[in-house]
């Protein structure tokens, strides 16, 4: 699935970061931020998605001790992972502030917009990662606690810094940051690691290029003018449509892998091939869509992509309430 096109000019790989927004944060803002402006550097939105998926991994994990995983240290580890999640995300706004001032959609984040320095949202972020790692550790058990440190710096170094602004593979191996989530989750409830996580794992790899892909297309302009390498910018529309479809497929596999294998039961089977049929249609719809409807095709996965997690995440526990 690897970009093999030809008749587009060589990417420049050695990006400058032009734009810096340190002029906009000369001035001491860290003392008008408010609450919010720090809220919002944790990208609450990506980290709704990061809670969701780390409480289905929680669920799904065998019972500790024939008694379950208590309340209080389920909602301990929930939090952290949570805030693991967030600083990651305050540290990638920190590392991109110079592109996220050029971009219509991240221009009015907190430090283009001049809430934030960035110095203070380097130290929050830090310092978070530091706090969420180590009480992840003390409180729940340190395998949690090495896969959520894991997490961060596969973010915030791997994507953010090494892949974003060179390859076009950057979404595809980055993903693997936002796949983590139900793996580290599963990890707080039992210590360990199992073969469902895993799938849990491969479902959200697989399905983060066609997910982000999709937004990719609609916001080609943005990539290009600001020289980040993303699929559209460098393999050109029709070719990311066709890896759209691709990885589609190969998601649809892996959803269905954890009936076939006996992690699931006949509801997910049936649940989980219906969502699928429905996203791999739709990208199929993308792939040969006219011109004109092709931003309305994206549009339209995009957010369907989002929705397809969501359910067929909780088309886990539904399918273990029901037990069918």
């Amino acid at each position: 699935m690897a970009n093999n096109s030809t008749d587009l000019p060589v990417f420049d790989t050695s990006v400058p970061r032009t734009g810096d927004v340190s002029d906009v944060t000369k001035e001491v803002v860290s003392e008008m931020a408010s609450a919010a402006d720090y809220f919002e550097l944790l990208k609450p939105r990506v980290m709704s998605l990061v809670v969701f998926t780390t409480l289905i991994g929680m669920i799904m994990a065998p019972n500790v001790a024939g008694g379950g995983v208590h309340p209080v240290v389920a909602f301990t580890a929930l939090l952290l992972i949570a805030l693991g999640a967030g600083a990651s995300g305050a540290l990638n706004m920190w590392y991109d502030a110079d592109i996220d001032a050029n971009m219509e959609r991240t221009r009015t984040r907190p430090i283009p917009s001049g809430r934030i320095s960035k110095d203070s949202a380097l130290g929050f972020g830090l310092t978070l990662s530091a706090g969420s790692v180590m009480c992840l550790g003390v409180f729940v058990n340190w395998l949690s606690a090495g896969l959520l440190a894991f997490t961060i710096f596969f973010y915030a170094v791997v994507y953010t810094v090494w892949l974003k602004r060179h390859t076009a593979q950057n979404i595809v191996i980055g993903g693997a940051a936002g796949a983590f989530p139900p793996v580290v989750g599963w990890a707080a409830a039992t210590g360990s690691v199992d073969v469902l996580p895993v799938l849990m794992f491969a479902i959200i790899f697989f399905w983060t290029p066609p997910h982000f892909w999709a937004l990719a297309l609609l916001k080609n302009k943005d990539y290009t003018e600001n020289n980040i390498p993303m699929m559209p910018v460098v393999a050109g529309s029709k070719n990311t449509r066709f890896q759209i479809l691709a990885y589609s497929l190969v998601m649809a596999v892996f959803a269905a892998l954890p009936a076939l294998l006996g992690h699931a039961g006949l509801f997910y089977a049936l649940f989980s091939t219906a969502l699928s049929a429905v996203f791999v249609a739709m990208s199929f719809w993308l792939f040969i869509a006219p011109d004109s409807r092709q931003a309305a095709a994206s549009k339209a996965l995009f957010a369907y992509s989002i929705l397809y997690l969501f359910l067929l995440f909780g088309g886990f526990p539904a399918d273990k309430l029901i037990g069918i």
